[in-house]
């Protein structure tokens, strides 16, 4: 099936795709402040740039889109049918880069969860994952203990 917009439309639609503030990461939020907790947004000294870091509980969270993260049997993860090729390349890449992404962050002494664009729909069930990832307590190293050239 071909793209039903021209090359430049769809490069035109494709460059407005926002990368922060997106409605999912806002409902991801929400619950999170109501929940009590308080957090910073987007850090841009950890890798990846997590969208949610809660600095005092050693906890991170990434909201990923379906599809430009590959999120596994998702119906919203499907592969476009032109272009195949380039896409296998991004999303492989995209997946490859959030792997390694969570490693460094774990063994710099943080806990990562992962919530999923398709999850946000499930409101109760979201928020009974999101509450019992923050109130859980894991071993983590000391904050002082982290040096820059781990992160």
């Amino acid at each position: 099936m071909a793209d039903i917009f021209s090359a430049a439309k769809r490069s035109a639609i494709m460059s407005r795709v926002s990368g922060k503030n997106t409605n999912p990461e806002l409902v991801v939020r929400k619950i999170v402040h109501s929940l009590g907790y308080r957090f910073r947004l987007h850090r841009k000294d950890l890798p990846g740039r997590p969208d949610v870091v809660l600095p005092r509980h050693q906890k991170i969270i990434f909201v990923n889109g379906c599809f430009w993260h590959g999120h596994a049997r998702c119906r919203r993860a499907k592969l476009p049918s032109s272009n195949t090729a380039f896409w296998q390349t991004k999303l492989a890449g995209n997946k490859a880069r959030d792997e390694e992404v969570k490693r460094r962050l774990r063994r710099a002494g943080w806990a990562v969860f992962v919530v999923w664009q398709c999850e946000i729909g499930q409101r109760d069930i979201l928020l009974q994952r999101l509450e019992s990832f923050l109130s859980s307590k894991s071993k983590q190293r000391t904050r002082s203990r982290i040096y820059r050239s781990e992160i």
